[in-house]
């Protein structure tokens, strides 16, 4: 007997609903409907499994943060001092992590919109400086982090090496602000013999005047006086030539610069010259990207690193005077042209040795 349509799709409506064939239906007419059940079935299936693994592992997710915070609630209590630098420890990586994620954003902007560097905005260019300082020095810590249970032995780096072997990210505020007092100290130590050097140039300086400026200057920043951004100024054409341009520099007094910047000053002459120049360029686009933003805009710890990386231990600075010193600072970058920045290396020297006191009183 044969099916009326009626039949085939009172048949088809009970497979969607049910997934059974219905009973007289012959294979040959219902294998389409079947097919269909099936695919429906299976998706159905599929959507619930995802709902399903998705809820699982929000479950999951929750009580490892639950479990996470009962641990640490253990440790504050039991153990005070592993707990201080178990929260470092787990603070620093999420601060690395979220670093490397915005120079992943910067680095994309950087070739997609077809951007160099100098016309990056000052925090970009800040942040792109620090993280590539911070990944040299990580990436001995985060390989040995890499085997299962080495934690633990980054926790002993951290308590008995911390300032050798640890990124800032890893340093507890305390260990910040004394690790930048001994770090500016080393730093200072060449100050000295940085304006010796300047007053030895003197003589092979051919203009009567400029000599005089010079030498001038070196004595007011020796007897503990801090020199006027117009009497740097003056002298600014010795820096773009001989003998003080940064490729007329004497080799002894190149290695003298590489503290101001932590470089190693025991390699070739030619490889410290080269790395002077690229942190002396570098200098003068944060200073010419930080006087587009303006100085009052920035954070005080921002501020603060900013008056370091010139050459200041601003640790020991209210945020006011880092400001003033900031401010004078642009005032005398700003008149350089590429050509002069090696004034920017030796005004580090000319224009922090003495601010606010002498460091040699």
């Amino acid at each position: 007997m044969s099916l009326s349509l009626a039949g085939v799709c009172r048949g088809s409506a009970l497979v969607l609903l049910h997934g059974i064939r219905p009973a007289g239906v012959k294979n040959g007419i219902c294998t389409p409907v079947l097919v269909f059940s099936r695919l429906s079935l299976t998706l159905c299936n599929h959507y619930s499994s995802s709902k399903a693994r998705l809820g699982l592992s929000r479950h999951v997710a929750s009580r490892l943060r639950w479990a996470n915070e009962k641990y640490e609630k253990f440790l504050q209590r039991r153990f005070p001092r592993f707990y201080v630098l178990y929260h470092t420890f787990m603070t620093g990586f999420r601060l690395l992590f979220q670093n490397a994620k915005e120079v992943r954003i910067i680095k994309t902007k950087m070739i997609s919109n077809n951007v160099k560097f100098q016309n990056l905005s000052y925090r970009e260019m800040e942040t792109l400086r620090q993280f590539r300082r911070d990944m040299i020095k990580a990436i001995p810590l985060v390989l040995i982090s890499v085997p299962p249970f080495a934690n633990y032995l980054v926790f002993v780096l951290m308590y008995f090496f911390p300032r050798q072997l640890l990124i800032r990210h890893f340093w507890t505020p305390r260990q910040q602000v004394e690790f930048q007092r001994i770090y500016h100290s080393r730093r200072a130590e060449n100050h000295v013999a940085i304006l010796t050097g300047l007053t030895k140039t003197v003589p092979a300086v051919g203009d009567s005047r400029l000599q005089s400026r010079l030498l001038d200057l070196c004595n007011k920043v020796q007897s503990g006086a801090q020199p006027s951004v117009p009497e740097i100024q003056a002298v600014k054409g010795l820096f773009s030539g001989p003998p003080l341009g940064m490729k007329r520099l004497d080799a002894d007094h190149m290695r003298l610069l590489c503290p101001l910047f932590f470089l190693t000053p025991w390699l070739p002459a030619f490889a410290v010259s080269h790395r002077l120049r690229g942190q002396a360029l570098e200098l003068l686009q944060l200073d010419r990207a930080l006087h587009r933003l303006g100085v009052h805009e920035l954070s005080e710890s921002e501020l603060r690193q900013a008056c370091y990386l010139r050459g200041v231990d601003s640790s020991r600075l209210s945020v006011a005077e880092c400001q003033d010193w900031l401010i004078q600072w642009l005032k005398l970058s700003n008149q350089l042209k590429e050509s002069e920045t090696s004034l920017l290396l030796h005004s580090m020297v000319l224009l922090s040795a003495n601010y606010p006191k002498p460091f040699y009183l």
